[in-house]
């Protein structure tokens, strides 16, 4: 008798604190979404356009700058800065040989690249995700991901750091001032239109244009696979980039995929690199982005094009 009632109450006392667990992990939960949302903005979901409002924006620089990052005394602009970031090279008759083994390493970081910050209780890690500077008539724009700056609406808490490594952003903090994603992407997440154009400043620099610190990479359209390629990004538990070679190929029409392990969480958005400097991608589209042994792009064709022309028109 004593056996059974001591049972039941060992089960009762479980079911207690097991609701009592569930009821804290549920406010948590709800504490987290309450955070999410409050750094969302629907933005013009028909267009897939959303214009930053600047206060926003320079608030979220200077999250980033009290404790994230610091800024460094202002990089060259004479050409000095892109010493590191390789030549101009066509990969498919320069000696281009792929990563021996197939695993991301860790790479010096470069100008072009960088890792998206965003600050505030939203539940994810200080930086996210990565983009990359790619060359625009107004020298402010990045590529990226879309599922880096839209999900459940448009991110206000944003901010770019371009070279960023251990704790230094040494040419500055750029927030958006416009992000444009495809109208697909922004009404249901479609993994064929994973790509995001946005336009930067940098608080209390105005004037300054980010090509002229960072240079830029060319935008590839329709590119020919397979071919040579790179990826970077940023990790989010590190803090210096990644990155890969090996030939990218087409996952069906509309994917590009290459096949490098461990290119973790906070890659997305990093760039796939062809010919040294050509962006024929960038980490996303399918699955999110991939698994542990494959990054994918959406395909970078008619539908990027317009994106990309769309977002460089723009006033």
């Amino acid at each position: 008798m004593f056996s059974k009632v001591h049972g039941r109450a060992v089960r009762a006392t479980v079911l207690v604190g097991a609701l009592g667990a569930l009821a804290f992990v549920g406010a948590g939960y709800l504490w987290e979404l309450r955070g999410v949302a409050a750094h969302r903005a629907d933005g013009d979901t028909a267009q897939g356009v959303y214009q930053q409002d600047p206060e926003r924006a320079d608030r979220t620089a200077a999250a980033v700058l009290d404790g994230m990052v610091h800024e460094v005394a202002d990089p060259p602009t004479d050409g000095k800065a892109f010493a590191d970031s390789g030549p101009r090279a066509h990969w498919r008759s320069a000696g281009w040989k792929p990563s021996d083994p197939l695993e991301a390493r860790p790479a010096p970081a470069e100008p072009a690249v960088g890792a998206l910050f965003s600050p505030g209780d939203d539940g994810d890690p200080d930086h996210h995700c990565s983009a990359v500077v790619v060359h625009s008539p107004g020298g402010d724009l990045i590529a990226t991901a879309a599922h880096c700056v839209y999900t459940g609406g448009f991110r206000t808490n944003l901010a770019f750091v371009p070279g960023y490594s251990d704790g230094a952003a040494p040419y500055g903090v750029w927030v958006p001032t416009r992000i444009d994603v495809d109208p697909r992407w922004a009404e249901d997440q479609d993994p064929d239109h994973d790509v995001a154009f946005v336009r930067l400043r940098r608080p209390g620099y105005p004037g300054q244009r980010l090509e002229d610190f960072t240079r830029a990479e060319e935008l590839g359209l329709r590119p020919e696979l397979p071919a040579p390629a790179r990826v970077v990004g940023y990790p989010n538990t590190s803090e210096q980039p990644v990155d890969c070679r090996n030939t990218a190929r087409a996952a069906g029409p509309t994917q590009l995929r290459l096949d490098c392990a461990d290119v973790p969480n906070g890659t997305s958005g990093g760039p796939v690199l062809t010919d040294g400097h050509t962006l024929i991608g960038v980490i996303g589209g399918l699955d999110g982005g991939g698994d542990d042994e494959t990054s994918y792009s959406s395909y970078f064709g008619d539908g990027v094009r317009a994106l990309y022309e769309r977002a460089t028109k723009s006033s």
